[in-house]
């Protein structure tokens, strides 16, 4: 979708991409693919949106429950949180890379009609983005 329309109200736009995929576990890798997620928090920002990843609210919920990413409870976890954020998103910015839940976050946006970017420079900038 490339519709650069203006808005006047601040977005929730849900990062979407590999978290988990593709790095065999390693927790280094999987920190990395975090940062690349989070890389895209400040462009979304500064358009005068809220950036969220899915991430920065399933792991405190594991961490509280005593788990991580690597136990059972992980699956009650991480795509459930996703899933009830996107009850609350206005759009999805899917980030490149081989990502189930990535891919589970995209399809549920479109079934509810929200918008999906593929690119950060089609995100809508905000009107008034001088708060």
């Amino acid at each position: 979708m490339t519709d650069t329309t203006v808005t006047d109200r601040p977005l929730l736009i849900l990062i979407a991409g590999p978290y988990r995929s593709g790095t065999g576990d390693d927790p280094g890798q999987m920190a990395a693919n975090l940062a690349r997620l989070e890389s895209a928090a400040w462009p979304i920002f500064a358009a005068g949106h809220i950036p969220m990843i899915g991430e920065w609210v399933a792991l405190p919920v594991l961490r509280s429950a005593d788990a991580t990413v690597f136990d059972p409870l992980a699956e009650q976890v991480m795509y459930p949180t996703a899933q009830r954020l996107l009850a609350h998103c206005d759009a999805v910015l899917r980030l490149p890379g081989e990502s189930k839940g990535a891919d589970q976050d995209v399809a549920i946006a479109e079934q509810r009609g929200l918008p999906v970017y593929y690119r950060l420079q089609d995100i809508p900038v905000r009107e008034g983005n001088s708060e």
